[in-house]
């Protein structure tokens, strides 16, 4: 529930279950999130399951520098790691595996709806949180433009939440 990128409940947001928390190499200070990957359990006949998984990024995986990379800092810099929700990963790896190797890649995300935009703010400080995005599913830039204003780029305050510090009524 929650995290990093600001969605809150990921369920009800539409992202279900195939959701996962990335690394700081892959989280990017936040654009990442609503990225879709798709990943597959490699090299461990023990453990991996047949078939694939699409993911989308909700969540951001801290890194713990008191522990070694392999021995509990899996999300410490410059691991790409990604922290399943539970369902995910049971689908492409035994419960008793823990951490498997995966092989992943950026796909499109496939998105019903349309996109949403969740406004929060006042008249001098505008909170965009911006969700179920379709093909790229992240999103990098954002502009605004009020009625009395030209387009004007909103700043990125945390995860998929943007801001702009314009007034805007008028």
């Amino acid at each position: 529930m929650g995290g990093a990128c600001g969605y809150g409940n990921v369920y009800r947001q539409g992202y279900g279950t195939n959701n996962v928390a990335l690394s700081s190499a892959l989280f990017n200070d936040g654009l990442s999130c609503g990225a879709c990957f798709q990943i597959v359990c490699v090299n461990d006949r023990q453990w991996c399951l047949p078939g694939s998984i699409v993911v989308t990024a909700t969540n951001f995986c801290p890194p713990n520098p008191a522990l070694p990379s392999e021995k509990g800092g899996w999300c410490n810099p410059p691991l790409r790691h990604f922290d399943l929700s539970q369902p995910a990963f049971l689908r492409i790896a035994q419960y008793k595996a823990g951490i498997v190797p995966v092989a992943y890649r950026r796909v499109p995300c496939v998105r019903r709806g349309g996109i949403r935009f969740q406004m929060n703010g006042h008249p001098y400080f505008n909170l965009v949180l911006i969700t179920n995005v379709g093909g790229a599913g992240d999103v990098h830039m954002v502009a605004i433009k009020g009625s009395r204003t030209g387009w004007q780029q909103m700043k990125q305050n945390w995860g998929q939440n943007w801001q702009s510090d314009t007034y805007l009524i008028g």
